[in-house]
Parts: structure tokens; sequence; C-alpha cells
């Protein structure tokens, strides 16, 4: 009875040698780092344990027409968040056809995150390059950027993910979001989001708590809530049953920022004669808003060009060192900040 063969990975072949991922990822890909000889036992022993690459990559040139495709993929929930992804994806679809690429895009559900189910033409090698938008998984990204295609991530990164990477600038951005805050005069900001969900809401933590640091203010742990959910009657609640209140809040997202505007005003709290919100990207909730929210600018298209341009490079030059591009923000002020009652 035939069974189906597992497929062989980078890191089965840096298990069975006892090395690193990425010394078996720089001598299967013809990259330096690695000697001659570690190289060939990488290289017999992938051919052993029946490991499936391309030893003749042919380098693309980025300018030409007709590249080839480009794979755009991302998670469910990334695709359904249209107002901050989707600016970003029409930037990347009309950069990728301007370097003369089609732009092929994927959806990963939960179910092939976990089984490492690539699409097809990631799978089968078929694209010149990938996109990777957002969080998917650690362990996808890697299975992803195992196949050898050249990979940028865009609004992501983790120690554990060799690739280069598109960033916000969180830390800085929450950092003039909470500075404005206490230019205003607040002395006790509290913040809301969930580190657990992403690396960006734990580096805009770091941003929040810099920003007191810098100006002699403690963090109060009670206005901490750092495992919020996105949803109104987590936010209603957590509203009700806190004893007291900051004067000001900081909001990991515009999304948390709307649900607790809401929240605070139906306890019968003014925003902001008694309490300041601020948020983070600057989409359609903190426009729609009453009050309209202040809000961290996030430009859009700037992150879908840069993503390409790098992308580009690393097809051309796929030996240059990972880099990791961080992207300016902008606070944009509304109605929702203001100063403190004395």
């Amino acid at each position: 009875m035939n069974g189906m063969k597992a497929k062989v990975t980078m890191q089965d072949i840096a298990d069975r040698l006892n090395l690193s991922k990425n010394s078996v990822s720089q001598a299967l890909t013809g990259k330096s780092g690695v000697s001659e000889t570690t190289r060939q036992l990488i290289i017999e022993t992938a051919e052993q344990m029946g490991y499936v690459y391309s030893k003749d990559k042919k380098r693309r040139q980025p300018n030409a027409p007709g590249g080839g495709s480009i794979a755009l993929i991302a998670s469910d929930f990334a695709f359904s968040q249209k107002n901050f992804f989707g600016g970003i994806y029409l930037s990347i679809e009309k950069k990728v056809r301007e370097r003369g690429y089609e732009l092929l895009i994927q959806s990963v559900n939960k179910a092939q995150a976990a089984a490492l189910d690539l699409p097809p033409f990631v799978a089968n090698r078929s694209v010149a390059g990938v996109l990777a938008l957002s969080h998917i998984t650690t362990d996808y990204i890697n299975a992803v950027i195992d196949t050898g295609i050249p990979t940028v991530l865009i609004d992501h990164h983790h120690p554990d993910i060799a690739a280069d990477s598109v960033l916000t600038n969180n830390r800085f951005g929450a950092y003039e979001a909470v500075r404005h805050l206490i230019r205003l005069g607040h002395r006790s900001i509290g913040y809301v989001g969930d580190i657990a969900f992403s690396p960006s809401y734990y580096e805009r933590l770091d941003g929040y708590r810099l920003a007191l640091h810098e100006h002699g203010l403690e963090a109060d742990d009670r206005f901490i809530i750092d495992h919020a959910q996105e949803d109104s009657s987590y936010i209603n609640n957590l509203v009700q049953q806190l004893d007291a209140h900051p004067t000001a809040w900081f909001c990991v997202n515009d999304g948390l920022g709307f649900m607790l505007n809401s929240a605070l005003q139906q306890i019968g709290l003014r925003v902001p004669e008694d309490v300041s919100v601020v948020s983070f990207d600057n989409g359609y909730l903190s426009r729609i808003a009453t009050p309209t929210i202040t809000t961290v600018n996030v430009d859009l298209e700037l992150f879908g060009s840069c993503a390409v341009e790098r992308l580009m490079e690393r097809i051309a030059e796929p030996d240059k060192p990972l880099t990791e591009t961080l992207l300016p923000t902008n606070l944009i002020v509304r109605e929702s900040s203001a100063s403190p009652k004395v």
C-alpha cells in the first residue's frame, strides 16, 4: 500500500545535520555564508532525503516586461480588513503591473495555515516572488520561504522568520500619539490592545511606555488592557467594571478606539471634555466616530510601493543582506483629544 511521502523541508535537513536552517538555506540557494565543504554536505543530504529545489536559479531582471507572476498571500482576516489592507493591495497591484508582472492573490484560512497548505503557484515555485501581507503563522511563512522563492513580509515580522519586511514604525507612531496627550496635560493615560494578536500591538505598547518614561510618568497597571478583544460587548463591560478612569486612552487601532469612544459615552463620560481618546491607522472608523478620533496615519500607498520595490531588489540580488524597512507615520489631530479638566 502506497502512502504519501511527507515533503522534506529545509528544517528537516538542518535537524539531520545539526545545523541552523539559515545555513541550509544559504547552501541550497547558492548564497555565501557557509564553507564549501558544508555546502556540499548539505546538498548531498538534501538529495538523499528527496528535497526538491532548483540548483540553477535564473535571476529575473525586475525591470523586464513580462517578468512572470508575483504572489500576494494573506489570511482571511487580513483580507477582510478592506479599509486598511485594501489600500495596500491597490498600491501593490499598481506597482506590480508597472514592473511587468502579473499579480496572483491567495487568501489563507486557518485550516490551510495549520496544515501548511501552500497555494499551488507557491508550492510548485511558478512565481518569481511572494508578498505576505500581515500575520498568517510563523510556520506557514517559513514554509513559503523554504520554497526558495524571494519573499517580503508586509506589516509583519518575527525573530524566527528570515525575510525582508516592510513595517509601520509602530513604536514611534504610538510614542507620538501618547506624547500628544501628555502635551495636552494628561498624566493618567491608559492603553488598550491585544499584544498576543500581533507584534505591531506589542511595539505600540513599547511606544506608549517610552513616551510616559521620557516625560517622567508612571504607567498605571489598572489602565493597561493588553489582552483586549476587539468586540463591543467586551469593551462595554471593561469600561463599566473600572472603578476609576484615566483622563485619556491610547488604543492600538481605530476599531478599538471607535468602540471605546462609544462605551465611555454610554456610561456618561464626555469625549473629550471628561476623557480623551486617540487611536492608530486613520481608518474610516476614526473619521465617522462622534466625535471624530485623533489617530496615527499610515501611508498605505507607500506601504505597497516599498514592498514591491524591496521584492524586486531581492529577486535581482538574492544574496544581499535581509532588511527591515520602517515607514514613518504622522498624527492627525481631530475632536477626541483635548486638555483635561483642572
